[in-house]
C-alpha cells in the first residue's frame, strides 16, 4: 500500500517523538529525527533504542538521525514535539525548509502551540492529543511505560486541500505502525481535556519527584488535583470548552492506575535541572484566569512552587 505520506520527520525528538518517530520506522516509513546531540549520536551508531511495556527484549530500530533543522526539506509530514516554549522560535527556523504542501502535526502539551506555530509558517497545522508514557532513559533508548495513542482534529481546516482526507491519511500511516489515532469532532475540548490532566500530574510529580500511582495515595493530593480540575474546568467554560468535574476526576483515578509508574515530564525535566513547560500548563491557566478575573489559587501555588525550584538551577539561578 502506498501511503500519503512518504518522508517523516521529528522536530524536537525527545521521548514522545522518538517513540511515535520510531513506531512508524519500526513499521518501514522513512523517518528523520532531528535532537539533541547525544541522542543523535546514539541513535546514529546503534539505531534507536525502544524498552516497550510488557516485552522482555528492547528492540533496536534503524532510523536517521540529524542535529540540523534543514534535515525537514523533503519531509511531507513532521511531527513537531519541541517543548511548548520553544513553539514558536522552532517554527520560524523551520519555516524556509518547508514545501507549500508539508503537514504539521503538533504532538505538544497545552492548548496554545497551533496558534504559535500557525504564527510563523503558512502550512497545515494539526493538533494532536498524546497519550503516552515514555522517557529517555539514555541517550538513544527511549523507555515506554504505557500506552501509545492520538487524537487529532483539524482547528485551521481553510489551510487543508482535503481536511477529512488528510487526517484519515494520518490515521492510516500511523495505523499500519500500529499506533491508534482518533479522529476528534471538537479537538479543543480533547486539548483542554488534556492540559487539565497535565495540570493535575505534572507539577505535583515534579515536586514530589512521585510517578502517578503514588500521588492517590494520600487523601490531602487527590483534593488538591480536583482544586486544580474545577479551577481548569472554570477557565475553559469562558473559553467555550464545556467539561465534567466527574468525568474528570474519573480519567486522573485511570490514569494513576495505567500510568502507575510514569513520573510526568515536568518531573523529568526537574531531576534534570532542565526548564520545564510549567508556564504552558498551570501557569496558562493562571495567565486566563488573571485575563477572565477567575481565581485560581491551586493552580498559581503549584505554578510558583515549580518556578521557585527552576530559579535554583545553576544556569537559571
Amino acid at each position: 500500500m502506498k501511503y500519503a505520506f512518504q518522508n517523516i520527520a521529528v522536530v524536537g525528538a525527545g521521548a514522545v517523538g522518538s517513540f511515535f518517530g520510531g513506531m512508524l520506522a519500526r513499521a518501514g516509513h522513512s523517518v528523520t529525527l532531528i535532537g539533541r546531540a547525544t541522542h543523535v549520536e546514539a541513535i546514529n551508531r546503534h539505531g534507536l533504542q525502544i524498552d516497550m511495556a510488557g516485552s522482555t527484549a528492547t528492540e533496536s530500530i534503524q532510523t536517521k538521525a540529524s542535529t540540523d533543522l534543514s534535515a525537514i526539506q523533503n519531509a511531507d509530514l513532521i511531527l513537531f514535539c519541541v517543548k511548548s516554549p520553544d513553539s514558536q522560535s522552532v517554527a520560524k527556523q523551520m519555516a524556509p525548509y518547508l514545501a507549500p504542501s508539508t503537514v504539521v502535526m503538533s504532538l505538544q502539551n497545552g492548548v496554545d502551540n497551533v496558534d504559535a506555530i500557525a504564527k510563523e509558517i503558512k502550512q497545515a497545522v494539526i493538533p494532536a492529543v498524546v497519550y503516552v508514557a515514555t522517557e529517555i532513559a539514555a541517550p538513544g533508548l527511549v523507555k515506554h511505560h504505557g500506552r501509545g495513542d492520538l487524537v487529532i482534529g483539524a482547528m485551521n481546516p481553510s489551510r487543508l486541500n482535503n481536511a477529512n482526507q488528510t487526517l484519515q491519511n494520518i490515521v492510516e500511516l500511523f495505523a499500519h505502525a500500529q499506533v491508534t489515532v482518533k479522529i476528534s469532532d471538537n479537538v479543543m475540548v480533547d486539548l483542554w481535556s488534556k492540559l487539565m490532566v497535565n495540570c493535575a500530574f505534572n507539577a505535583i510529580s515534579g515536586l514530589a519527584q512521585l510517578p502517578y500511582g503514588k500521588l492517590s495515595v494520600l487523601e490531602s493530593v487527590q483534593q488538591t488535583q480536583a482544586a486544580v480540575v474545577n479551577e481548569v474546568i472554570a477557565v475553559a467554560k469562558i473559553d467555550g470548552v464545556t467539561m465534567s468535574a466527574q468525568s474528570a476526576m474519573q480519567t486522573i483515578a485511570q490514569i494513576a492506575k495505567a500510568m502507575a509508574t510514569q513520573k510526568s515530564s515536568t518531573a523529568q525535566d526537574m531531576a534534570r535541572h532542565k526548564l520545564s513547560e510549567i508556564d504552558h500548563l498551570n501557569g496558562y491557566i493562571v495567565r486566563r484566569g488573571l485575563e477572565l478575573r477567575i481565581p485560581t489559587p491551586v493552580n498559581q501555588t503549584l505554578h510558583a512552587l515549580v518556578k521557585l525550584v527552576e530559579s535554583t538551577y545553576p544556569s537559571h539561578a
